[in-house]
């Protein structure tokens, strides 16, 4: 006997929550940013520093959503006059982050000229090397912050990079720039060759695709080299920033800082930077 025949019956649509779990459904992962920035050398203290860092950090906070603010070392001229005057300098640093940034969470490196004062530096801007998450990664990318203040990485930081590893993605950031292949920051302000492959070989051969960016000042200049910047890092971008104060920086526009984006989508993450006045 045959069935009645009567109107079809409406497929029901998939919730979007579910389609994860239909077999041959495929989910469009949403690419999601998170927007930072990255100063470098604003060297409170000396010249007109601070003002231009008070000038320059509101820009920063105002423009986009920001998530995490990197200064990069040499925040503070604290090893001028045999750190007399580094309580000062350092409180004057922190007071304007603090109040400019709010909430918003940050992190400093040291430089050269914060080398002898180290006591004072992690009293006010806590340790020379460490990890953390990234903010707005839940904890899938990880903020590594190391200590070469003298052109030399200390054995914490190069142990931090021996623990690296290929469960998360990283961002990594220090005072001296490394000496890449067609670098143009002045050799003075950069690493020696032994101690930019000792950087590049502490990272496991595992994680350095994972290493998604290197963040590093000094050089008071900006340059970017956005790929092959070692062998077997084919992946990560190279930036350098150092102008964020008054300190052998060309007066008139070139102070400045960047604006950072971190993009995670279906194939992983990726880092842009770019300059801002």
């Amino acid at each position: 006997m045959k069935r009645p025949t009567g109107a079809k019956r409406k497929r029901r649509a998939v919730p979007a929550r579910l389609k994860a779990a239909v077999p041959g459904v495929k989910r469009r992962i949403k690419a999601q940013t998170v927007e930072f920035a990255v100063f470098g050398d604003s060297h409170v203290g000396y010249g007109n520093s601070l003002s231009t860092f008070r000038s320059l950090l509101p820009k920063a906070v105002s423009s986009g959503n920001k998530r995490f603010f990197i200064f990069g070392g040499d925040n503070t001229q604290a090893g001028a006059d045999h750190g007399n005057n580094a309580g000062t300098y350092y409180k004057e640093f922190k007071d304007t982050v603090t109040s400019t940034l709010g909430s918003i969470p940050y992190k400093a490196s040291i430089g050269n000229w914060e080398a002898s004062t180290r006591s004072v530096f992690t009293q006010y801007l806590g340790a020379v090397a460490g990890q953390m998450n990234f903010p707005g990664t839940q904890g899938k990318v990880k903020y590594v912050w190391l200590d070469c203040a003298l052109g030399q990485f200390t054995p914490v930081s190069l142990n931090l990079l021996r623990n690296l590893d290929d469960k998360h993605s990283y961002i990594i950031d220090f005072h001296w720039p490394l000496r890449v292949q067609g670098i143009t920051v002045d050799f003075s302000h950069v690493l020696s060759a032994a101690e930019t492959a000792k950087f590049f070989t502490a990272i496991p051969a595992k994680a350095r695709e994972k290493v998604l960016a290197i963040f590093t000042h000094h050089g008071h200049k900006f340059y970017r080299k956005l790929s092959n910047i070692y062998p077997g890092y084919t992946k990560t971008k190279f930036f350098v920033t150092g102008c964020s104060g008054d300190y052998k920086c060309k007066p008139g526009g070139n102070m400045g800082y960047y604006n950072a984006t971190l993009t995670s989508s279906g194939s992983g993450y990726r880092v842009d930077a770019y300059i801002a006045h």
